[in-house]
C-alpha cells in the first residue's frame, strides 16, 4: 500500500486532515479508463516530486504560500467501497477534521457530499470541472453528480468553475437552480484575482466543499484525464483560486478526481494533481 510521505500523524484520531483514496470508476461512462488507479499514482507522484534525497536525508519541499508546520496529516489508505467511504467521511467530519478524497471517477463526490452535509447542513459547492455534471435525464453516474446531490447543496451559494463543455439540459438545470458559472473566458477577462473575489463573495458565511475534476485544466497542463476538453484553466490559475478559497476558512472537505494515468504524458498530470493536493493542505486553516 502506497502512503503519502506528507502523512505525519500516527493515528487517524490525531489528524487535522485525512486523505482517503477511492480507486473506483464504476460509475464512469468515459471511453478513457484507468481513474481507478489514480489514488496510488497520485501518491507516488507526490512522494517523488515533493521530496529530495541528499546525504541520506529526505528533504521536503515547501509550498508557494501557506505552511505544513504543525499540521497533522493522516493517509487513511483506500476505501474498499462506497459504503466504507461514506462511513470514513462521516467519522472524519464528526471529529472536526477535513477529509480530502483522491478519485476515482467524479461520482464519488455524490457519496461524500451526502456524508458531509448530514453533519454540516447544506453546503456551498465549488465545482471545478469542464462539465457541469448536472444531467437529469440519467442518474447515478459521474455526469449527474449535481442532480444526485440536490438535497445536500445550496445552489445559490455554489459555483461551477472552468465549465466549457456543457449539455443544453445541464445549462438549463443550472439556470433554474440559480447556480452561477464562471467559464475560462470569464477568468481570462476578469483576471484570476477578481474571479477569486467573486467566488469568496458567493460563498461568504457558508460551509464550503471543493471538488476538483482535473479536466477543468487545459489538456496542455493535464492531458491525463478521462474526458479532456480544450480551452481550460492554467495550472497557476487553479492553484491560485484554490489557495485563495481554502485559506479563507470554512472548508468542510475537498476531492481531486478523474486522473487517468493510462493517458498521462510523462506523469505531468499526476505531478500537477499532487501539487494541487499539497498546496491545498498548506492553505487549510488550523482550527
Amino acid at each position: 500500500m502506497v502512503r503519502l510521505r506528507r502523512s505525519n500523524a500516527s493515528r487517524i484520531e490525531d489528524a487535522d486532515i485525512v486523505v482517503i483514496g477511492v480507486p473506483d470508476e464504476s460509475r464512469s461512462h468515459a471511453k478513457r479508463k484507468s481513474t481507478s488507479r489514480a489514488p496510488d499514482v497520485l501518491r507516488i507522484a507526490a512522494n517523488e516530486s515533493e521530496f529530495f534525497e541528499r546525504g541520506g536525508k529526505l528533504i521536503p519541499t515547501c509550498p508557494m504560500r501557506g505552511t505544513f508546520d504543525n499540521k497533522q496529516v493522516f493517509d487513511a489508505g483506500n476505501a474498499s467501497d462506497r459504503q466504507e467511504l461514506h462511513r470514513l467521511v462521516s467519522d472524519v467530519v464528526s471529529r472536526g477534521q477535513v477529509p480530502i478524497m483522491i478519485g476515482g471517477d467524479h461520482s464519488l463526490t455524490t457519496e461524500v457530499l451526502s456524508a458531509v452535509s448530514k453533519a454540516a447542513g447544506k453546503l456551498s459547492l465549488l465545482y471545478f470541472d469542464a462539465h457541469p455534471d448536472f444531467v437529469s435525464s440519467a442518474r447515478n453516474y459521474y455526469g449527474s453528480v449535481l442532480t444526485d446531490s440536490t438535497q445536500s447543496l445550496d445552489f445559490r451559494k455554489s459555483m461551477l468553475i472552468g465549465t466549457r463543455a456543457a449539455e443544453p439540459e445541464e445549462l438549463e438545470n443550472a439556470n433554474q437552480a440559480g447556480l452561477q458559472i464562471i467559464n475560462p473566458l470569464d477568468i481570462a477577462e476578469l483576471g484570476v484575482h477578481k474571479a477569486a473575489e467573486m467566488i469568496k463573495s458567493r460563498t461568504a458565511g457558508s460551509k464550503i466543499y471543493i471538488s476538483v475534476d482535473l479536466d477543468c485544466l487545459d489538456p496542455a497542463f493535464a492531458p491525463g484525464v478521462s474526458v479532456p476538453s480544450p480551452g481550460g484553466l492554467s495550472s497557476v490559475d487553479i492553484i491560485y483560486l484554490l489557495k485563495s478559497i481554502v485559506s479563507s476558512g470554512n472548508i468542510t472537505g475537498l476531492d481531486i478526481v478523474e486522473l487517468a494515468p493510462d493517458y498521462d504524458v510523462n506523469g505531468m498530470t499526476a505531478t500537477l494533481a499532487a501539487r494541487i493536493l499539497s498546496e491545498c493542505i498548506a492553505s487549510i486553516k488550523q482550527k
